[in-house]
């Protein structure tokens, strides 16, 4: 099975998130996992030494991508990083992204993936963000993958079960309050099915029974 998860704003800056799900990653069996990542609050943390906030984006998701490397590492969790724009991966051309899919297939199979949401803008030359949001609707796209997981944003729903969850909702159908409570603020308004889970249940994927499909 190979799986995309995307690694929103709020979780990159949660280090006890981070741990647990690296965790739980290496417990998993027969997936490939696909996780991607844009930039943390590190970013307003290098703008305050002064830096201008285009370069310190870049340099904010550039860092991270290295230190989720390393904390997958600790755990036992063989995996690759690359930036979008690395090997021209993923450009950018008037508006349109496109995936060197030739690349992408040589990368070693039996190694998780971590994305970054830089990629090439062909115009510049140069490597420009791009939303979380707009990077897993393409990858999922492209490469035909069919789980898509977002994890909760209820620091609670790492500790406590998901009972009180349906095992499956519309996005039409939830209220502010819920959205408030579980959904990345990144994700309030995408409308595309994702499954909701946590770190801490996140190692019994690919069983899909502790996780919620919102479609």
């Amino acid at each position: 099975m190979q799986y995309l998860a995307a690694l929103d704003y709020e979780h990159l800056d949660n280090g006890v998130f981070l741990t647990s799900l690296a965790r739980a990653i290496s417990r998993q069996n027969n997936v490939r996992p696909i996780l991607i990542h844009g930039d943390s609050e590190y970013t307003e943390r290098v703008i305050q030494t002064g830096v201008m906030r285009d370069e310190a984006t870049v340099r904010s998701i550039k860092g991270l991508n290295h230190r989720l490397i390393a904390l997958l590492a600790d755990q036992g969790v063989s995996t690759i990083g690359i930036n979008g724009y690395q090997r021209e991966l993923i450009t950018l051309k008037n508006n349109s992204l496109s995936l060197d899919k030739s690349f992408f297939n040589n990368l070693p199979g039996q190694s998780a993936l971590l994305i970054s949401t830089l990629v090439l803008d062909t115009s510049s030359g140069k490597p420009t963000p791009i939303q979380l949001t707009r990077l897993a609707s393409f990858l999922r796209n492209e490469l035909e993958v069919q789980e898509f997981f977002i994890f909760s944003a209820s620091d609670s729903d790492e500790v406590f079960t998901k009972e009180n969850k349906p095992d499956e909702m519309r996005w039409d159908d939830l209220d502010e309050e819920y959205q408030n409570v579980f959904i990345p603020k990144e994700f309030k308004q995408f409308d595309s099915p994702v499954r909701l889970t946590t770190a801490r249940e996140f190692d019994q994927i690919p069983d899909l029974d502790k996780t919620s499909l919102i479609y």
